[in-house]
């Protein structure tokens, strides 16, 4: 994975604060803030806005909006006395990386025994985002079967859907099924502690 990253550098690159992290989720979850620019509490009304920025410094945060505006990653334009900030497509693709970047699987105090079993068959066409999908699964802790079939013991669809609308891969090249019986199962048990 990390030859992989390294060849599409700017895709992972993480951004250079936690206030920028959660500003470009914000934008990616809300898409567009408006806020009155008449008023000159600005950057207090931005912030009340943004509740996950709360805890940072309101010049830390306006310096955060600024770099993520010079990188190309939101467009702040003002309309009349309001003020519309929004994510770019490179600032969508950012944010959407660093979702995928810091995507993890709960493990749940108790196995409810069932088997989580992704299956793909993915062309040679999209062979990047082939071993990008099959390196997620190695990182999510996925064990594999045979060559396109893995398994995790939890509940992972909203994981796996997002990857894949992600990658832009259809219901055709990647399957979850759930299946409480696939046989003999006592190494993968004892490979999940469970």
């Amino acid at each position: 994975m990390i030859s992989l990253m390294s060849k599409y550098k700017y895709y992972f690159r993480k951004p250079k604060s936690e206030i920028s992290k959660d500003i470009l989720k914000y934008l990616l979850i809300s898409g567009i803030v408006y806020i009155s620019a008449s008023s000159p509490y600005f950057t207090l009304n931005l912030i009340k806005k943004i509740k996950k920025i709360k805890k940072y410094k309101r010049k830390k945060v306006y310096d955060a909006f600024y770099r993520l505006k010079r990188e190309g990653c939101i467009k702040i334009e003002k309309k009349g006395y309001n003020v519309h900030i929004k994510l770019t497509e490179k600032g969508r693709k950012k944010a959407n990386w660093m979702q995928i970047n810091e995507l993890k699987i709960k493990k749940p105090k108790k196995w409810d025994g069932k088997w989580r079993i992704v299956m793909f068959d993915i062309s040679q066409l999209k062979n990047f985002y082939r071993e990008i999908f099959r390196s997620k699964l190695k990182e999510l802790n996925f064990c594999q079967v045979q060559k396109s079939v893995w398994i995790c013991p939890y509940k992972c669809k909203d994981e796996i859907n997002l990857l894949k609308d992600f990658l832009g891969f259809t219901d055709k090249e990647i399957r979850l099924v759930v299946s409480s019986d696939i046989g003999k199962d006592d190494w993968l048990k004892k490979k999940f502690k469970i």
